[in-house]
C-alpha cells in the first residue's frame, strides 16, 4: 500500500504502512506538522522526544506536532501509521476525552502509548482494512467514514490508556479526570508565558492550594513541578533540534534572565544547558 491520503478544504488525513523502506520518510520533516498515531508489532523500537520505546507487544502511540518521534528499528511484520491535521479531526467544543487535547496527546504524565490485548489487536487490525477499503473505493462519504474509524482507534486507545495509566480511584473521579486534562491544555498552551501555578488558578477560578490538593488526590507531582518539566523538555528539544544558544532559548521560553534559566535546567537536569547539548550529541 503507498501512502493513502485524504486532502481536501484544508482537512487532511493520511494512512501508509510502517515498514524499513517507509523509515527516512517516517523519520522526516514531512509529517512534522501533524497529529500522528503509529500501530507497531512486536519487534520496533522508537524515540519520542527523549524516551525510548521497545515494543514487546502490538502497541500504539500517539504523537503531537511539537514531539520529536524517530523510528530506529523496524519489526518483522509491517505497522499502520495515521497523520490528519485539527481541521480533520477536533472536538474542541464539547471537550471530550478524545479530541485533540484529549488524554492520548500532550499528556501530563507523558506517556504516549498503549499496549494493546489480543482482544483491542484484533479489532484494530479489522479497522485499519476498513480505513484501507474506503480509501480504494474513493466514495463521496469517504471523509465520514474515515473520521468514524478515526474515532472508534481514539475511544477505544483512551479506555486502554485509562486502564494502564490511572489508578482505579482516579479513574471512578471523572471530576478530577476531567480537571487532569483541562490543566495539561493549559500548562501545553501557555508554558512559555506563564511559570507560575498562580497562573493556572487564575485561569481555572481556584486558588492555587486547591490545584496542589488535587493534583495530591490524583497521586500526580507538584503543579509547580509538572509546569518546570514542560519547560524543560521543550528547552532539551530546542538544545538538541535547533542551534539556539542558550541565552536565545532563554528569551523563547519566557525567560528575561538566561543565568536564571540555565540555573533552573541545571536543577531540574543535573546539567548545564551547553553540557546537555554537547553530550546528547556526542551519543549519537
Amino acid at each position: 500500500m503507498s501512502t493513502t491520503i485524504f486532502d481536501n478544504n484544508l482537512k487532511i488525513l493520511g494512512l501508509l504502512h510502517v515498514s524499513q523502506q517507509q523509515m527516512d520518510l517516517i523519520n522526516g520533516p514531512a509529517y512534522k506538522e501533524y497529529i500522528k498515531i503509529l500501530y507497531l508489532p512486536a519487534g520496533y523500537k522508537l524515540r519520542v522526544d527523549f524516551a525510548s520505546y521497545d515494543t514487546q507487544r502490538p502497541t500504539l502511540f500517539f504523537v503531537s506536532p511539537n514531539q520529536f518521534l524517530e523510528l530506529e528499528t523496524t519489526g518483522e511484520q509491517s505497522g499502520y501509521f495515521i497523520f490528519y491535521n485539527r481541521d480533520f479531526y477536533c472536538i474542541q467544543i464539547h471537550d471530550q476525552e478524545v479530541a485533540c487535547d484529549g488524554l492520548l496527546f500532550n499528556n501530563i504524565r507523558n506517556m504516549p502509548k498503549v499496549e494493546l490485548s489480543e482482544t483491542e489487536n484484533t479489532f484494530l487490525g479489522g479497522l485499519f482494512m476498513e480505513m484501507i477499503q474506503e480509501f480504494n473505493l474513493n466514495d463521496s462519504s469517504l471523509e465520514e467514514m474515515v473520521r468514524t474509524y478515526l474515532k472508534q482507534l481514539l475511544i477505544r486507545a483512551t479506555r486502554s490508556w485509562k486502564r494502564q495509566h490511572l489508578t482505579n480511584d482516579v479513574t471512578d473521579q471523572q471530576s478530577d479526570l476531567e480537571f487532569f486534562r483541562k490543566f495539561t491544555r493549559l500548562v501545553e498552551e501557555h508554558y512559555k508565558y506563564k511559570h507560575a501555578v498562580a497562573d493556572y488558578a487564575d485561569f481555572l477560578c481556584m486558588a492555587p492550594k486547591t490545584i496542589t490538593h488535587k493534583f495530591n488526590r490524583m497521586r500526580l507531582p507538584q503543579p509547580n513541578e509538572v509546569i518546570k518539566n514542560r519547560i524543560i523538555l521543550e528547552a532539551k528539544r530546542l538544545l538538541v533540534h535547533t542551534s539556539l544558544t542558550a541565552k536565545e532559548i532563554a528569551y523563547e521560553l519566557g525567560y528575561n534572565d538566561p543565568a536564571y534559566f540555565s540555573r533552573l535546567f541545571q536543577t531540574k537536569t543535573g546539567e548545564s544547558p551547553s553540557g546537555f547539548r554537547a553530550n546528547f550529541s556526542s551519543s549519537f
